[in-house]
């Protein structure tokens, strides 16, 4: 039988995705047992003491074994983690050493939201890519530069090595892992009985668009504020680096690196955030929509809006406002 570590690390991991893996395994193994068959994993919580405070101290956590007892592992699963992250890096070093080891000797190793921290410490996923929460992807790229990181997935599958968004998405992780190692009839099962859909893919949906101003290139904050409160308006950003005096090029330069995206990027996802946020809680027609952000052609507002949420206009009014007229 093989076996399966759920970390418990230091650093008030998030005990649903601890207990969600440990869950969704354990009901795996159950509907192999109960169709008469071996159950494949034997699962384990793995620590880095024999009790963890979590939540503050409302919950506690007893790992089977701490991490130093267990020789071989076959699949390590790294928790999603708070969000002091130089510190919780540090606290786990050890306990990451260990992880590289693991894989190194033919294990896999999946992280689940802001796991990909710990996970990108350990430099197993230098030149990959991986996924984490949207809301955290600014402070993961100044982290891990080396690090392809792809937000917009919920899934990423490289050498072995498995990482999703955010928050509960981790479930649409675990179902994955299941149906590789169990078989789709499995997968659907625990699918259907976690009450989760299978197969989803992107997080993009879910995603909110907060520009990053934790900078001090103080002419960028500059044009930030001007793309934020002009979002009704054709923008060009050649016309924006004059009023400040900047360079073309040395404007997308400065822009790229104050932000982690372009000039054209950010405009466009300001725009789009605000047409989300008026399909969300208006009647608006999708062209009302549209004229609203500064947008004249219809193909290209729609072609920005699905390559940004993974949905159309329409989807994406008719999935989050209930009370919008069908066009």
């Amino acid at each position: 039988m093989k076996h399966i570590s759920v970390l418990v690390p230091y650093g008030d991991p998030q005990i649903v995705s601890i207990v969600g893996a440990y869950k969704a395994f354990g009901r795996a193994n159950k509907y192999f047992i109960d169709a008469g068959r071996n159950p494949l994993f034997t699962v384990q919580l793995v620590g880095n003491a024999r009790e963890h405070k979590v939540d503050k101290g409302i919950f506690s956590i007893h790992p089977h074994v701490l991490f130093t007892e267990v020789i071989r592992t076959d699949l390590v699963i790294i928790p999603a983690i708070n969000w002091d992250f130089p510190e919780v890096l540090e606290a786990n070093k050890e306990m990451m050493a260990w992880v590289t080891g693991q894989y190194k000797n033919g294990a896999e190793v999946a992280s689940m939201c802001t796991g990909a921290f710990l996970l990108a410490d350990t430099g197993l996923l230098k030149g990959r890519s991986c996924s984490t929460h949207w809301l955290a992807a600014h402070i993961f790229r100044r982290m891990f530069p080396d690090v392809n990181l792809m937000v917009e997935k919920l899934i990423t599958d490289e050498y072995g090595i498995y990482t999703n968004g955010g928050a509960f998405s981790f479930l649409h992780l675990l179902l994955y892992l299941i149906e590789k190692y169990y078989g789709r009839e499995t997968a659907i099962y625990c699918a259907k009985f976690l009450e989760v859909d299978i197969d989803r893919s992107s997080q993009s949906a879910f995603m909110m668009f907060m520009g990053m101003k934790d900078h001090q290139d103080e002419e960028i904050k500059k044009a930030q504020s001007f793309i934020e409160t002009n979002v009704d308006k054709k923008i060009s950003i050649e016309e924006l680096a004059d009023s400040l005096a900047i360079g073309r090029r040395n404007f997308d330069r400065r822009f790229i690196k104050a932000t982690s995206t372009t000039p054209v990027e950010y405009l466009q996802r300001v725009k789009m955030e605000f047409a989300k946020k008026s399909l969300e809680s208006s009647r608006k027609t999708v062209s009302e929509v549209m004229y609203d952000v500064g947008y004249s052609d219809q193909k290209a507002f729609r072609e920005v809006f699905k390559r940004i949420t993974g949905l159309s206009p329409l989807e994406y009014r008719n999935k989050y406002n209930k009370e919008a007229l069908v066009m």
